[in-house]
């Protein structure tokens, strides 16, 4: 009896939600896809304006219900961090223990490719996840499927490679070589060879923009559209050489830290810095954007890594410790590598403040040259001296994919069809801006002030100048006539302005007149139709 009323008990605690509560949950949920809120109908007085935006505003509920119900059932997976029981701290638990812990095709991306002759290697990741790129300072190229962990191809080119970017998609990638900058195809055919860009340290591929940018060693930031061929910008930082170079995922605005301790920010239609700003007391060694834009991450040869709130550009955080290079994850973790250690620090509060998550230290005498993160895996990419490496950081990736954005299982068909999208959509290089949300929005219409606003501004400017004090100069050019002569002319320079400005009214509203006024000369076959004019 007594084992009756307790398997009831946990019945009744194990009751499934009430409609009420699922309800709420969806609510929840629905707030997060709506746009906005919603428009006040009730002040329009225009029936028909009223009704269309009543279909509009009821279909973005709907959408938003949708939304909500797809991720409530049928998200596959939920993100998860590392959780430490009593004492234990997150940042000691090695790799060894959580390959004992994962499933076995988790445990098959810890892996380490060793290359020590033709080291140290870069890295780059498509936008899916699905496919990296390498390159071998000695020129070794390759690329690799990373489902199966399949080599797709691999070439020597027989000089250094200093960087490797993925284009648009997997089909195309380029490689800051020695002297030029070259693009290959999937296969390892050389498909360009980019002159212009001389001998380049670093690149970026804006993918919104179909933008390949690159810096050189002399300190000159070029962007050429891969679609057209044709050079957009060209410009000298004067800041002299530099390898460090970001691009912001956010507004495509490129960055690059120079050996003075600042950052600039550039885009291509401006040949001045939008944004130049000193982040450190002495060269910075590394740069990274989360993904949502309004967060960067520097380090310098001061010895810190700060974090920066780009909507204000002030300091949020500043960490002590040396990294070569940095890289953002997806849910925001930022990895920082210097030497053979790595360090994985999170923001736990959600208040942009950081602290030690994960360590991994390479085999000693490796030297870290490139951390990436692999999108939609919990997976961070390493290029060293010696080759790559691959290490689980728990929580890192977006647990599920939106297959219009990046789908990692595409088709050909599906890539065919996204590349002429993409192609489609593609944003003009003037759209890149700090504050991409201005796009849109309308520019305030000036007032022209009123006849008095303007006779009392140059009545107050005419005062001015009449009160204005005189230098005294040296005998015989401080006569009474002479000054009473100079303030009549700089009454008179005040005054010209306003008077152009009124005789250039009138000569428009004349213009105006005379326009209006002719009449259009009609062809000979309908001339006697038209109303003659009275003789005089």
């Amino acid at each position: 009896m007594g084992e009756n009323q307790e398997n009831d008990a946990a019945l009744r605690h194990n009751k499934p939600s009430t409609e009420q509560e699922i309800s709420d949950e969806l609510d929840l949920r629905m707030k997060k896809y709506l746009r906005g809120e919603g428009a006040n109908l009730e002040v329009l007085k225009d029936k028909k304006l009223k009704g269309q935006l009543a279909v509009k505003e009821d279909l973005y509920g709907k959408s938003a219900k949708a939304a909500a119900n797809a991720e409530k059932w049928l998200m596959p997976s939920e993100g998860g961090y590392l959780e430490a029981e009593g004492m234990e701290k997150t940042w000691r638990i090695k790799q060894e223990a959580i390959a004992r812990e994962v499933d076995i095709s988790s445990s098959g991306k810890q892996y380490d490719i060793i290359l020590p002759e033709l080291g140290p290697y870069t890295l780059d990741f498509t936008s899916s996840g699905r496919y990296m790129s390498v390159g071998g300072r000695k020129g070794h190229l390759g690329i690799v499927n990373m489902i199966n962990l399949s080599l797709i191809k691999e070439f020597q080119v027989r000089e250094t490679v200093r960087d490797v970017v993925f284009l648009h998609n997997e089909l195309f990638f380029a490689a800051a070589q020695k002297k030029y900058t070259y693009i290959y195809n999937r296969e390892g055919t050389e498909l360009h060879c980019l002159k212009e860009h001389g001998p380049v340290l670093r690149l970026q591929f804006l993918k919104n923009h179909f933008l390949l940018s690159s810096i050189n060693k002399f300190g000159q930031l070029r962007y050429q559209d891969v679609t057209m061929g044709s050079m957009v910008g060209n410009f000298r930082t004067g800041l002299g050489s530099t390898n460090v170079m970001q691009a912001n995922p956010f507004n495509g605005v490129v960055s690059l830290g120079h050996s003075g301790g600042t950052v600039t920010m550039w885009k291509p239609t401006s040949a001045s810095p939008l944004v130049k700003m000193l982040c450190h007391h002495g060269p910075v060694s590394a740069l990274a954007f989360h993904a949502n834009g309004h967060l960067m991450a520097t380090a310098g040869k001061d010895k810190k890594i700060k974090l920066w709130d780009l909507r204000k550009f002030e300091v949020l955080q500043t960490l002590p410790g040396h990294a070569n290079t940095l890289d953002f994850s997806q849910k925001g973790l930022l990895a920082c590598g210097n030497g053979s250690l790595i360090q994985v620090l999170r923001d736990v509060s959600g208040t942009q403040n950081y602290s030690r998550y994960m360590t991994h230290s390479m085999v000693k005498g490796y030297q870290i040259g490139k951390l990436v993160f692999r999108p939609y895996e919990d997976v961070l990419g390493i290029g060293h001296s010696m080759g790559w490496s691959s290490i689980l950081i728990p929580g890192a990736g977006e647990p599920n994919f939106d297959s219009w954005v990046a789908n990692p299982f595409e088709t050909s068909k599906q890539r065919g069809e996204k590349e002429i999208r993409s192609l489609l959509d593609k944003l003009p290089p003037e759209t890149i801006m700090l504050d991409p949300s201005k796009i849109g929005t309308v520019k305030p219409k000036k007032e022209k002030p009123t006849k008095q606003e303007r006779e009392a501004e140059i009545e107050a400017a005419i005062e001015a100048a009449k009160g204005m004090k005189l230098k005294k100069k040296t005998k015989g050019r401080n006569k009474p006539g002479k000054r009473v002569q100079k303030k009549q002319e700089a009454v008179a320079r005040v005054k010209r302005p306003y008077i152009e400005q009124k005789i250039q009214e009138e000569e428009n509203i004349s213009q105006k007149k005379q326009k209006t006024s002719v009449g259009v000369e009609l062809p000979k076959s309908l001339q006697r139709f038209a109303r003659k004019k009275a003789s005089s």
